[in-house]
């Protein structure tokens, strides 16, 4: 099997292939006719976007007739570009994540383990995943929070082991919890492949602990990978699956709401304006609980970001004009406006940005494009380098102007590293 063959069995056109390592679709075709090779930086977020490792990447680049002299590296010398120190964290982050998830399937033995966890010791998972939930919204780069995660990862791992049935529930819940988290920082860092097992297992330990909330959540993030993959339709299904199950859930959290806000997104990308609007309408209805509830973890809808993402789904549209009242409104709004979340701020800068490419507005694409650029290089979010990079596609619209030349190879940089 080659490049081309990998990349299609994964679902990949050239295009979103292209789209997912930051690089042209020329680039791509270059590498499946053997006309170039990936460069050494290239290869670990190739390996990443095909689920495979870095040595068995080499070998599918390899041409046939190139056969690896006598004298190569051994197996167990690391291959060039392989990453180092990133490549065994990834490597040790999916032995925890598949560790976990195969003991929140487990049934304990109740006469063969030791009565060493109590529900004190259960407890303090749930208040420890709270707090790296918080740490991981308040921190500029997410990175930063991974090596925590694992840590708390190889901690739920040996309660696991030892916990007493009357506890498994429990303990898969805070499962569920962690592989959420652990699945948003893969996804930040745009590796699609570990976010989606991640939030698999989170969807797996949920059904098990028959926690509806939880699982619908994890079901929504799941579908955040096909969306970013232009997996509309397939996105699509998957939250419809998520409204059913929010729907069996608790009636005074916000989760079915968040559901109808995703679905916004997939329906708009399927070109379904009276879809869209239908369930933002659902969505801003969240506004009618008596007091908003969610959790500052696993869920944190509260409506808050409506406006924004309202903006978003009409850029999507083509509706510009609503769009662009919209994302101004939501510009001027608290967190936006006081820069408590780059995220946010970035992303919404991307979309005003990408409506002034649309209008042939050269001095608007600068104005926004340059501060969300700003905002993710300092945050190191790869959330907003995603938008910056859907942005490129337009910048062409805009003809030679040098300046708009020099932020799209800027992106471009920004994309890659």
């Amino acid at each position: 099997m080659g490049l081309a063959e990998r990349r299609k069995a994964l679902g990949y056109s050239q295009e979103t292939f292209a789209h997912a390592l930051g690089v042209d679709r020329t680039t791509v075709g270059r590498w499946e006719r053997r006309e170039t090779q990936p460069t050494p930086e290239q290869r670990p977020k190739i390996a990443h976007a095909l689920g495979m490792e870095l040595s068995a990447l080499d070998a599918l680049l390899t041409p046939p007739q190139a056969e690896p002299p006598e004298s190569a590296a051994s197996p167990i010398s690391p291959p060039n570009g392989s990453g180092g120190i990133d490549d065994m964290i990834r490597r040790e982050f999916l032995r925890l994540l598949a560790v976990t998830g195969a003991l929140t399937a487990l049934e304990a033995d109740t006469e063969a383990i030791a009565e060493s966890a109590d529900r004190g010791s259960t407890d303090d998972f749930h208040l420890m995943n709270g707090h790296l939930w918080q740490v991981y919204q308040l921190a500029r780069s997410k990175r930063s929070v991974t090596a925590v995660v694992q840590e708390q990862l190889s901690a739920l791992n040996d309660a696991l082991k030892s916990a007493p049935s009357r506890y498994t529930d429990s303990l898969c819940t805070a499962a569920s919890d962690l592989f959420q988290l652990a699945g948003e920082l893969a996804f930040d860092e745009n590796r699609y492949m570990d976010a989606a097992a991640a939030y698999t297992l989170a969807a797996s330990a949920s059904t098990q602990a028959r926690s509806f909330d939880l699982w619908a959540c994890a079901l929504v993030r799941q579908s955040y990978v096909d969306l970013y993959a232009r997996r509309f339709s397939e996105a699509a299904d998957t939250l419809d699956v998520a409204r059913r199950v929010a729907a069996r859930g608790d009636s005074s959290l916000s989760t079915r709401y968040w559901v109808a806000s995703v679905q916004a997104e997939a329906y708009a990308n399927l070109g379904d304006l009276t879809a869209c609007e239908r369930v933002m309408d659902e969505a801003q209805e969240v506004a009618s609980l008596p007091t908003p509830e969610h959790n500052a973890g696993w869920l944190r809808f509260d409506g808050s970001r409506l406006a924004e993402e309202r903006g978003a789904r009409y850029v999507q549209l083509g509706r510009l004009d609503l769009a662009e009242d919209a994302l101004k409104n939501a510009l001027d709004s608290g967190a936006l406006r006081n820069g408590t979340s780059f995220r946010r701020r970035g992303v919404v800068l991307a979309d005003l940005a990408a409506i002034g490419a649309k209008r042939h507005d050269t001095e608007q694409v600068l104005t926004y494009g340059t501060e969300a650029l700003q905002l993710a290089r300092q945050s190191g979010s790869g959330y907003v380098a995603r938008r910056l990079q859907r942005l490129r596609a337009e910048l062409g619209l805009l003809g030679g102007d040098r300046r708009v030349a020099d932020l799209d190879a800027e992106i471009g940089v920004l994309c890659t590293t």
